[in-house]
């Protein structure tokens, strides 16, 4: 006698090569929905990657993001027949989810509308894991469980909605299956309010309520993004990363000295990167007269061409040359000795983006004005719901990444272009829109000993609200 599971994946695809004549209809109840999922998936996955999607039925959606080495695989050997003829330079595998026939690692593995389908998720999910390296990201969608009756009324209706009995997994439910797994999350967000067209309203609908509270509570799919758990990094500090301590100097000739006796060693090898801004005191003359009283320091400096701290950071990580880049702030009122804390969550894997916050320990008098920190509150939960990432502190000048992933940003940096003055928002939109995984690491936010702050409270307020507006356009109203 064939098992419960053998069973119900024989049901399954037997159905699903029924249906498959069917989904090649463009004119269906169903394709405005698959068209919205393909418009959602290319947000996330940029093109040129290697991409597999696991229930990839006629290979649409696979497709769609343009991967650089594309594999598909569906269980219905008449959806795959229709997928090859389609798309022949794509690949095509018959096979069952919870039976992967393959070895390679992909950077991208789509799950859309297939894990309520699923005979047992966890085992598929163990499965994938094996195909994880540690950039790789598992991107999901499903169903919500408020639409289980307006789906079944649907379909009993014969509109749509061609799916037998469903699992109806909760958020809650998912969440527990990643973590069981060896997956974290990365972001998730909910989509998709009207997934039928109705011209000009549903992408009203679609794109500017459906990511808006209450709305989002009401929409068909969820989105998950998550990556497999990274193993601890080595402690040897002969394989240790690298680190570059880029720090923008613009009229800090008073703190130079200091900077440079309390930026502790980092990993294998650090070195540090000044970048000076057309500074109105010494700082430029400080620093090079530094590096020529202490030869055996690493210490590198540039004069700034542009203006801003934003410009500043963008060519101190041009030019640095090791593994991991770090921004200091050349007030210190971030205290160096906090930077080996940033640097332990990169090079264990518990982070891709480290960023620091201010608003958790007390401050020093006069650290921080109440209108800044009042600031910092409302910019903290607008960049939280645009990011789909807890982010408590937008504006703590220190941020921590890889050089190999800020290249990536740098590389799309297009997509919001060159807006930032100050360094923070280019990085983080650009690590939220790659999927990095963002941490935070609350500091002792200290005074300033020297000099005065470069940040003008209200022209710089308006600038980041203008900044979030725009942001918005290009990251949640999609």
């Amino acid at each position: 006698m064939l098992d419960l599971q053998q069973k119900y994946r024989n049901t399954r695809m037997m159905h699903w090569n029924r249906m498959s004549a069917h989904k090649k209809d463009p004119k269906r109840a169903g394709h405005y929905y698959q068209e919205l999922l393909a418009h959602h998936y290319r947000q996330m996955i940029p093109p040129g990657k290697c991409v597999l999607e696991v229930g990839c039925g006629h290979g649409q959606l696979l497709a769609s993001v343009k991967p650089i080495y594309g594999v598909g695989i569906d269980f219905s050997e008449q959806m795959l027949r229709v997928a090859q003829n389609r798309y022949q330079d794509l690949f095509f595998v018959l096979a069952d989810a919870h039976n992967l026939p393959l070895r390679f690692k992909f950077d991208f593995i789509i799950l859309s509308d297939i894990v309520n389908d699923l005979a047992d998720v966890q085992q598929v999910l163990e499965n994938l894991n094996q195909l994880c390296h540690s950039k790789t990201r598992i991107i999901c969608n499903f169903y919500s469980n408020l639409w289980r009756i307006p789906l079944k009324a649907v379909k009993h209706l014969g509109l749509g909605a061609d799916v037998l009995e469903q699992n109806w997994l909760t958020l809650d439910d998912f969440r527990n299956l990643l973590s069981l797994t060896d997956f974290e999350i990365v972001s998730r967000r909910a989509s998709i309010l009207l997934p039928v067209e109705v011209p000009y309203v549903s992408t009203f609908v679609n794109r500017y309520l459906a990511p808006m509270w209450p709305f989002s509570l009401f929409c068909l799919t969820n989105f998950f993004v998550a990556r497999s758990r990274s193993k601890e990094a080595s402690k040897d500090t002969d394989t240790a990363p690298s680190v570059s301590v880029i720090v923008p100097a613009r009229n800090e000739a008073g703190n130079i000295d200091a900077i440079i006796r309390r930026i502790p060693v980092m990993g294998s090898h650090t070195e540090i990167v000044f970048v000076e801004g057309n500074s109105k005191d010494q700082t430029y003359d400080v620093i090079e007269q530094k590096i020529n009283e202490m030869p055996q320091m690493n210490i590198r400096l540039y004069r700034q061409n542009g203006v801003g701290k934003g410009d500043a950071v963008r060519l101190g990580f041009k030019e640095a040359k090791c593994d991991i880049l770090m921004i200091l702030d050349a007030d210190m009122t971030v205290p160096p000795e906090d930077l080996p804390r940033f640097y332990d969550v990169l090079a264990s894997g518990k982070g891709e983006f480290v960023n620091g916050v201010r608003l958790v320990y007390p401050m020093e008098d006069r650290a921080m004005r109440f209108a800044n920190m009042l600031g910092n509150k409302f910019f903290s939960i607008a960049f939280t719901w645009l990011l789909g990432q807890p982010i408590k502190d937008t504006l703590c000048g220190t941020k921590v990444m890889w050089k190999t992933d800020y290249n990536v940003v740098a590389e799309n940096r297009g997509y919001f272009g060159n807006f930032d003055p100050f360094g923070d928002f280019d990085l983080l939109f650009g690590a939220a829109r790659l999927n990095f995984k963002i941490k935070e690491i609350p500091i002792r936010y200290r005074s300033r000993t020297y000099g005065d702050t470069n940040i003008q409270r209200w022209k710089h307020g308006w600038l980041l609200i203008k900044m979030v507006v725009f942001a918005a356009r290009r990251i949640k109203f999609i």
